[in-house]
C-alpha cells in the first residue's frame, strides 16, 4: 500500500507539473479532494485571518504556484498527496470552474442547456474533466477585472461553481472515489472565455453603496482608500491594519460597512472581511 501510496503522490506531482506549465497555480491534494497540508495555525486560538503572510504551507489554496521549485516543495511536504487542484481566478486565465454534478437526482447538464437557450449564450468548445461519479467540470476563463465568486446551486439545481478562493481537482488525480480525467478531444484545448451572458449570471447582484459616513472624516475615507488599493497577498493585512487604526481612533463602527465594501471589492468574501474587522475590535479592545 505505501508503496501504491508513493506512485500515486508521483504521477500526482507530474500532472501537477505539467498543469503548472500551462500556468495554472497548483496545491497538492489528499484522497478526500481536500488540500493536503493541514493549517500552521490549527492549534492557534482565536487565529487572524491568515492567507500565507506567514510564510508557512497549509493555507489551502492561498499555497497555489506555478512555480516548479515551489510546486515541488509543496508535494515534498505533502508526502500522502495523491491528487492536486487547480486554484480558480488567478492570471493568467482567471480559471471559473462549472460543476454538473450528478449527486442531487437533477439533470445537471440539461439545466445548464436550458439556461443557455434561456439567456442566449453557447458554451464553447473547452477542457472538460470528468469525475468518478460521472459528473463533469467545464473550464472557462474570466475576464482579468471581475472576481467570479464560489457558489453551490444558485446558477441551478446540481450546478456549482468554482471561482476566486476556490478550486478544481486537476485531471490525473486519485481520490478514493476514483480518479479525474480530461474527456476525449479536450485536454489540448485552452480554457475557452466564459460568454458574457453566462458570466452575467455567475456575478453576484449589485450591493448598494455604503459611503463613508461623513462622522468618519477625511481618515476614515484615507482608511478605505487604503483597503481598496490592497494587491492579492496583502488583503486581509490591510484590511486588519485600517480596522485597528479606525477602532483606535474611535470611528471603527462607523466605518464597518465602508470597510467591507471596500474588501469586497477586492475579491474578499463578506465573511472574511467580517471576521478579520471583528479581530481588529477584540485586538483594541473593542466589541464588534
Amino acid at each position: 500500500m505505501a508503496t501504491t501510496d508513493r506512485q500515486a503522490t508521483t504521477l500526482a506531482l507530474a500532472h501537477a507539473l505539467s498543469a503548472a506549465e500551462r500556468g495554472l497555480a497548483v496545491i497538492p491534494l489528499s484522497r478526500t479532494k481536500l488540500p493536503a497540508l493541514r493549517s500552521p495555525h490549527r492549534d492557534t486560538p482565536d487565529p487572524a485571518p491568515c492567507h500565507g503572510e506567514c510564510g508557512r504551507f497549509g493555507h489551502g489554496v492561498y499555497d497555489a504556484s506555478t512555480d516548479p521549485a515551489r510546486v515541488r516543495e509543496l508535494f515534498a511536504a505533502a508526502p500522502r498527496a495523491t491528487g492536486y487542484g487547480i486554484a480558480c481566478g488567478l492570471p493568467p486565465h482567471h480559471l471559473i470552474g462549472v460543476d454538473l454534478d450528478t449527486k442531487t437526482g437533477t439533470d445537471s447538464s440539461a439545466a445548464l442547456r436550458e439556461l443557455a437557450l434561456r439567456h442566449l449564450f453557447t458554451i464553447p468548445a473547452t477542457v472538460v474533466v470528468v469525475t468518478p461519479s460521472g459528473g463533469r467540470h467545464l473550464w472557462l476563463s474570466g475576464p482579468p477585472d471581475v472576481v467570479v465568486p464560489n457558489s453551490a446551486g444558485r446558477l441551478a439545481p446540481g450546478i456549482d461553481i468554482r471561482g476566486a478562493g476556490g478550486y478544481l481537482v486537476g485531471p490525473g488525480s486519485r481520490t478514493e472515489h476514483g480518479v479525474y480525467d480530461t474527456a476525449p478531444g479536450t485536454a489540448h484545448l485552452p480554457p475557452a472565455p466564459c460568454p458574457p451572458a453566462l458570466l452575467r449570471l455567475l456575478l453576484p447582484p449589485p450591493r448598494p453603496h455604503h459611503p463613508t459616513p461623513a462622522s468618519a472624516g477625511g481618515h476614515g475615507r484615507g482608511l478605505v482608500q487604503f483597503v481598496l488599493s490592497a494587491h492579492e497577498g496583502q488583503r486581509n493585512t490591510r484590511l486588519f491594519w485600517a480596522a485597528c487604526r479606525a477602532y483606535e481612533d474611535g470611528i471603527g463602527p462607523a466605518l464597518v460597512d465602508a470597510l467591507v465594501d471596500a474588501a469586497r471589492s477586492t475579491g474578499l468574501s463578506e465573511r472574511e472581511a467580517r471576521a478579520t474587522i471583528a479581530s481588529a475590535a477584540r485586538m483594541t479592545g473593542h466589541h464588534p
